[in-house]
Formats: structure tokens, sequence, C-alpha cells
């Protein structure tokens, strides 16, 4: 595997296409399960996959599952042969499919995650998700994260009743997170983002986390 971002002046436009192909699958399923997401939309996203809305809600997690192998399989030979899929040889959006696919592989993030922090630092891949990726590595293996990016989320007992606990993993530093935050290029602070999706911001250590039950 290189680890090179091979800078290129010509897009590459089969490559681009396929990657572009790669997004799709990637997002649009997951686009069916967010809870923001209307009926009206998940109707749309059955007709674009060629599917039933009675399908997906059934097996949609099951296919997701089954893409996100496939794909990875997909960009491994992608990336043995050019490096990083960047702006430079693919253009946007298509430069952020590697990133997708390694991100929905958390097996393969440690392997991967040299080549995306190259392709952000060298501006061929915005350097949010770069952050994102790290966050993700660290919270895999149990450390803190640095930028706020990664939630948890578990069963717990309240009240003699089991319900769904959604929270912020534990951040490094927390006090100066929405500064590493702006200087990633992150356009929301981390109560902003948790508050997309719900939840209330609040800060935790691993150890706090483990006794909530």
């Amino acid at each position: 595997m290189t680890l090179n971002c091979k800078s290129q002046s010509t897009i590459n436009e089969d490559l681009k296409k396929q990657l572009e192909q790669i997004v799709f699958v990637d997002q649009i399923y997951r686009e069916f399960i967010d809870n923001n997401t209307t009926q009206v939309r998940r109707e749309e996203i059955a007709k674009l996959t060629n599917n039933t809305t009675e399908n997906l809600y059934q097996n949609v997690f099951k296919i997701i599952e089954q893409n996100d192998k496939t794909n990875f399989e997909k960009v491994e030979k992608i990336v043995e042969k050019y490096g990083y899929p960047g702006k430079s040889l693919v253009g946007e959006p298509a430069n952020t499919a590697v990133f997708y696919v390694i991100q929905h592989n958390p097996d393969k993030i440690s392997k991967y995650y040299p080549i995306i922090e190259k392709a952000g630092k060298s501006g061929e891949l915005p350097f949010t998700y770069v952050a994102m990726m790290l966050d993700r590595k660290l919270t895999g293996e149990q450390k803190p994260q640095i930028y706020g990016t990664q939630l948890g989320m578990r069963m717990i007992n309240k009240d003699g009743k089991q319900e769904n606990f959604v929270y912020v993993l534990p951040i490094e530093d927390a006090k100066n997170v929405n500064l590493r935050r702006k200087k990633a290029g992150f356009d929301t602070t981390v109560e902003e983002n948790a508050r997309k999706f719900g939840v209330e911001y609040k800060e935790f250590t691993y150890e706090e986390l483990e006794k909530i039950k």
C-alpha cells in the first residue's frame, strides 16, 4: 500500500464515476435509516435503489453491512493503484469516497489512517474528515477523542425501564475542544454538533460512563 497522495493535473473521469457510485451506495441506505429522513424521501430512496420501502425496512441493516464489505474490497484496490484518490485526481465529492468506506469499516482504520491524514494535510481531502477518522480511531481504542465528533449509544435502566442513552464519547482536554474544531475547519461547536443528533453535550470520562447502567 502506497502512502502517496499522487498529484494529478487531469481528472480521471472513469475513477471519478466509480467513486461517486461508491459514495452513493455508502450514503443512500444510511440516509434511509436517519431519523430526520421523511417518509416521502424514504420512498424516493427505495425507487433510487430499485427496492420497496418494505424490503428496506426489513433488510436495510443487512444491506449496509454487505455494501460496506463490498465497497472496502473496491477501495482497497483503488488505494493500492493510486494512493489516496484526492481532489486533484477525482474532484469533489468523489474525493470523500475512500474516507467514508474506511470510516465504516472500523477494523481497517488503523491501517489506512496515515493516508487519510496525508490527504488532509496536502489539501486533497478536507481536514474535517481526518479529524473524524482520528476520533473514531481513538474511541475504538477506548481513548479520549480530540475533536468531539464521535457519539456512543447503549441501553440503560432508568426508573425500571430500558431506554437509549446517547452521549458524546470522552474528549481529551475538553475545555479547548471548540478551538481545535475551529482550527480543523468545523463550523459547529461540540455542543451544536451533539444537538444535531438530539443530544445535550455533557463531559464524561470512560470511568464515569462505566458507572452508568
